[in-house]
């Protein structure tokens, strides 16, 4: 577990509420003017490196200097992302503690786990839809796999031979794969890591085959030649990649997977607060310095507010849903 304190140029801790205050108002009619009165936590329920915690932190800068009010940016990794994310679910709703959540546990989780300690839809409010990207199909240059093809090709001669890494059950490279395995028809052998970063350090290392990779955290490594990237799962080219072919391209219509990211809120946080949040983290994802880590990333600027973010996820959690009962995934 790691926590990064990330304070506003003034320096200044908090602003706003005095103790008078706390006393003369009940706690579940807190004043947006009164916010924030500690600290804000936002929560990475992943370890340090990937591309959520990157992300979480540039944000954490914005919005530090935004509201004037110290950002801790916390990684509570495991299961998954589940740990984390469970650990925001049972936080005090007073808009302090957050969680930065992805496709995985806050879409995927729902349909793919027998028993949940908390219900994704149910137990967050989504302030803010961050960003979005395809993922990227990535090989060990030395497995002298080139294309799709030649993927199909190997994982058909060795059913079950072909491994690729996540950063862990029920994430969206997971379930990516697993999808992809049923429209060929193949034997996917399916590795689970805890994070991105070490699921691609062991593509790196020839210790597994391949990976759905996140865009943002398979750049530099593509760019270095430690990986071959072999198509992208959105279904038109990546900017970042012209040249890269979609899976669709590849034989596989209609083949799409986003991964994307999301900043929440535990239900129970005043109306008022969510308003204020959900501008603030919008603004701070449409701020001039963030555009530029993002493209060359190749994430896509979604910066949606609350309404529309809640409609997007609630829409992404039933088709992978779809996906989940067409495969016959669980976990127990």
């Amino acid at each position: 577990m790691k926590s990064n304190f990330i304070l506003s140029r003034r320096k200044l801790l908090c602003h706003g509420m005095a103790g008078t205050s706390l006393l003369a108002a009940p706690y579940a009619r807190a004043e947006s003017r009164d916010f924030p009165s500690e600290p804000i936590t936002i929560v990475v329920p992943f370890p340090p490196g990937g591309s959520t915690d990157l992300l979480a932190r540039q944000i954490g800068k914005t919005l530090s200097t935004a509201l004037q009010c110290g950002v801790i940016v916390l990684n509570r990794g495991g299961a998954g992302g589940i740990i984390g994310t469970n650990f925001v679910a049972h936080a005090k709703p007073d808009g302090h503690t957050l969680l930065f959540g992805v496709t995985g546990t806050n879409a995927i989780s729902r349909a793919l786990y027998a028993e949940l300690p908390f219900d994704p839809l149910r137990d967050f409010i989504p302030l803010s839809l961050v960003v979005s990207a395809p993922l990227v199909l990535v090989v060990n240059p030395d497995t002298g796999i080139h294309t799709v093809a030649d993927y199909v090709a190997a994982a058909r001669r060795n059913p079950g031979s072909m491994t690729y890494g996540s950063p862990g059950n029920g994430t969206s490279m997971h379930l990516t794969g697993a999808m992809f395995a049923q429209a060929g028809g193949l034997h996917l052998t399916h590795i689970p890591y805890h994070g991105s970063a070490s699921a691609m350090q062991a593509v790196i290392s020839n210790q597994i085959m391949s990976m759905f990779g996140d865009i943002a955290i398979t750049a530099p490594q593509i760019r270095a030649g430690k990986l071959r990237p072999l198509a992208v799962t959105a279904l038109t080219r990546d900017a970042l990649y012209p040249d890269l072919p979609t899976m669709a391209e590849c034989g596989y219509p209609a083949f799409e997977s986003l991964s994307w990211q999301a900043m929440f809120a535990p239900s129970g946080v005043p109306a008022s607060l969510i308003t204020l949040l959900s501008r603030e983290i919008v603004a701070a994802v449409r701020a001039p310095d963030l555009a530029e880590f993002l493209a060359v990333r190749g994430l896509d600027i979604e910066g949606k507010d609350a309404a529309a973010s809640a409609a997007f996820i609630r829409a992404d959690t039933q088709k992978w849903a779809d996906v989940i009962s067409q495969t016959g995934l669980s976990i127990q």
